[in-house]
C-alpha cells in the first residue's frame, strides 16, 4: 500500500508539518537508490513538496534518476544540519518513484523550482515515514507510520 504527500498529511498532520520542517529547513538531502547489481547508491538531493506531492528532480541521465527508473524504490533521509543538535530529530522516507513525463505536470513544476534543463522528475508514493528523536534527554522516541496504519511510536530508554 503507498500514498502520496496529501495522505499522509490527512493522515498524520503533526507528524507530516514536522517532517516537511525538517526536509524545508536545508537544500540538500541523501537519497538512496539501488544500483544495477543491487548494491545501494547514496547521492544528493533536493526534494519538494508541491500541490500535495512529494516531488525528487534530477540532471538528466544521472544516476540517480538511471536507478529508479530501473527499480523505483528509494529511501530519503533528510539533512541533519549543522552539529549534532538535530532539531525536529531524524526523519526518513521510503516509497517508490514515479518518473513524470507529462509536459504540462513538468511546466508546472518549472514555473516553481526553476531547475536546470533538462531534468528528470519523479512523483513519490510513500511506503513509510520515521522520525526517530530524543525526549528528555532520556527516550528514543522512534514514531513509524505506513498508510492504512495509525502512527505507531515505540520508546526506548
Amino acid at each position: 500500500m503507498t500514498a502520496n504527500w496529501a495522505a499522509f498529511a490527512t493522515a498524520e498532520p503533526d507528524l507530516a508539518g514536522t517532517v516537511e520542517k525538517r526536509f524545508g529547513g536545508y537544500t540538500h538531502h541523501v537519497l538512496a537508490t539501488l544500483r544495477k547489481d543491487g548494491s545501494p547508491r547514496t547521492s544528493g538531493l533536493e526534494v519538494r513538496i508541491l500541490g500535495g506531492e512529494l516531488w525528487l528532480g534530477m540532471m538528466s541521465g544521472s544516476l540517480k534518476a538511471l536507478d529508479l527508473r530501473r527499480d523505483p524504490r528509494f529511501a530519503l533521509q533528510a539533512n541533519p544540519g549543522e552539529g549534532t543538535g538535530m532539531g525536529g530529530g531524524d526523519v526518513r522516507i521510503s516509497g517508490r518513484a514515479i518518473e513524470v513525463d507529462d509536459v504540462e505536470t513538468k511546466s508546472g513544476y518549472v514555473r516553481e523550482v526553476e531547475p536546470p534543463e533538462p531534468f528528470h522528475l519523479f512523483r513519490t508514493e510513500l511506503t513509510e515515514v520515521v522520525r526517530t528523536y530524543v525526549e528528555d534527554d532520556k527516550y528514543l522516541v522512534v514514531q513509524i507510520w505506513t498508510p492504512g496504519n495509525p502512527l505507531r511510536t515505540v520508546k526506548r530508554t
